[in-house]
């Protein structure tokens, strides 16, 4: 469809199925029209009557008759498959930037059974499953994430062609689903925050989460750790790659600073992101600094999913 006509189509869909949480499909909400062999098979209908008015064959006659009366029961029994269908919309989890947002989806019977029902976002593959009567059935739908901040599902294509694949009944249905998208982790050093001392030391241990008062003593070096802790000395004696090991900075709290950082936004939104599942893995308090908002020092999944939450929706429209 062309750009005002794809509005005003879905303006119309709008007003006749409007989103909800739960859509019973009923005569006003599906639409059915003969798929190619559908029509493909009318077409040989009509050629075979054609046939008969020509030859006076009362064979063709009643072979045509037949199959058109046939062509009718296909579009009641294709019709009935989807009436009375209930969809509800499932949970749907958080997500990263780059991964697939997955929608869950039930329907359920409230009489007779639904065979082969296919429902997915076009042009992908549909996903086709059966619901028992009086009974019910789940899937999980996906989407790529591909930026950060609300993710909304849109109108869902539900159809069938149960049972002999000459016509195609399909709804539109919107559940209002949604799931929130968050930047992508992008791991790297992490500056004190504005106002902390400026310490060489200081930096590199803030940015591994631990402080810089009181030396600990020297420990091996893994991936990540901040390179102004090497101890030179010991790696020139042939002791390998050491660190020094501080212990936590006069009880200060890391914080993760927006404004610290260098970059741009999304750059540092995804930083920022790296460090707070860092911190909240090592069960370590932190506050997390953006303009205009700031989630004040704590731990926990709570504390992690508000953070991740504020990286996600920030600069978004509410």
């Amino acid at each position: 469809m062309s750009g005002p006509l794809r509005r005003r189509w879905q303006r119309w869909l709008a007003r006749r199925i409007p989103a909800a949480a739960s859509v019973r499909l009923d005569q006003r909400r599906i639409f059915i029209i003969p798929t190619r062999v559908g029509a493909a098979f009318a077409l040989a209908l009509l050629l075979m009557l054609l046939a008969a008015i020509n030859y006076q064959n009362s064979l063709a006659y009643g072979l045509t008759f037949l199959l058109g009366a046939l062509f009718v029961v296909a579009i009641l029994h294709t019709y009935r498959n989807l009436a009375g269908l209930v969809l509800k919309a499932g949970g749907a989890g958080a997500v990263f930037v780059g991964e697939q947002g997955r929608f869950r989806v039930r329907l359920e019977s409230s009489a007779r059974a639904h065979q082969a029902i296919a429902l997915g976002w076009p042009p992908a593959a549909l996903q086709s499953l059966d619901v028992p009567a009086l009974g019910a059935s789940e899937c999980e739908l996906s989407l790529p994430a591909l930026r950060r901040g609300w993710l909304r599902a849109g109108r869902l294509r539900v159809e069938s062609r149960f049972p002999l694949g000459l016509l195609v009944a399909w709804s539109w249905v919107d559940l209002d689903q949604a799931l929130l998208v968050y930047p992508r982790p992008l791991a790297g050093e992490l500056p004190l925050a504005g106002g902390a001392d400026d310490q060489p030391e200081e930096q590199g241990a803030c940015a591994q989460g631990r402080g810089a008062e009181d030396f600990q003593g020297l420990k091996n070096y893994q991936p990540g750790d901040s390179k102004r802790r090497l101890h030179w000395k010991a790696f020139s004696r042939g002791q390998g790659l050491l660190i020094k090991d501080f212990a936590a900075l006069s009880g200060r709290d890391p914080w993760l600073d927006f404004e610290a950082l260098a970059g741009d936004v999304e750059a540092r939104l995804s930083l920022l992101c790296h460090w707070v599942l860092q911190l909240s893995e090592r069960q370590q308090p932190f506050a997390l600094a953006l303009p205009g908002q700031l989630v004040p020092p704590d731990t926990g999944e709570r504390h992690r999913e508000d953070c991740l939450r504020a990286l996600a929706l920030f600069g978004t429209p509410p």
